[in-house]
């Protein structure tokens, strides 16, 4: 696959990504990852101490299922919402997985219209190919610049 196509696979995948987050399709997001995947938040001060404390992590789509479930029906927090930008992806291939490191930054709205920046920080991934051919999350690192992180962190980022 030439370069240009493997970016704009994993714009695809990226983009989704955003969308279903930012238009609270949230249901759709464990669709986005392959049945064993790993998601993980952390901050980038516990990246650097190699520590592995996270500040949310789901091992495999179940877990994540689990998480949007619980946001749903039994977590209680001021309803706010998401608009994701992301840039700089720096992607690369091997035989059997893509990575891909992108710059996130993550503007939060609250229902009352007020908005503040949120998160920045970096996306680490790891992408492979499903039956379909379609690209998946098997991994998908957050991590956060700052190691100050509101507490309405309900939201995947």
């Amino acid at each position: 696959m030439n370069n240009l196509q493997l970016r704009a696979r994993v714009e695809q995948l990226h983009t989704r990504y955003i969308r279903v987050i930012d238009d609270d399709r949230l249901e759709d997001w464990p669709d986005l990852f392959t049945p064993d995947c790993k998601y993980e938040i952390t901050t980038r001060e516990n990246r650097k101490l190699g520590m592995p404390l996270a500040l949310m992590s789901c091992i495999g789509r179940n877990m994540m299922i689990d998480r949007i479930t619980g946001l749903r029906k039994i977590n209680v927090y001021e309803p706010h919402s998401y608009r994701h930008m992301i840039c700089g992806l720096e992607i690369s291939e091997d035989d059997n997985s893509i990575t891909c490191i992108s710059n996130f930054q993550i503007v939060r709205i609250m229902h009352t219209g007020a908005m503040s920046l949120f998160a920045t920080g970096v996306y680490e991934d790891r992408l492979v190919d499903n039956d379909a051919g379609e690209l998946r999350f098997a991994a998908r690192t957050v991590i956060t610049d700052s190691r100050q992180t509101d507490t309405l962190l309900v939201i995947p980022l």
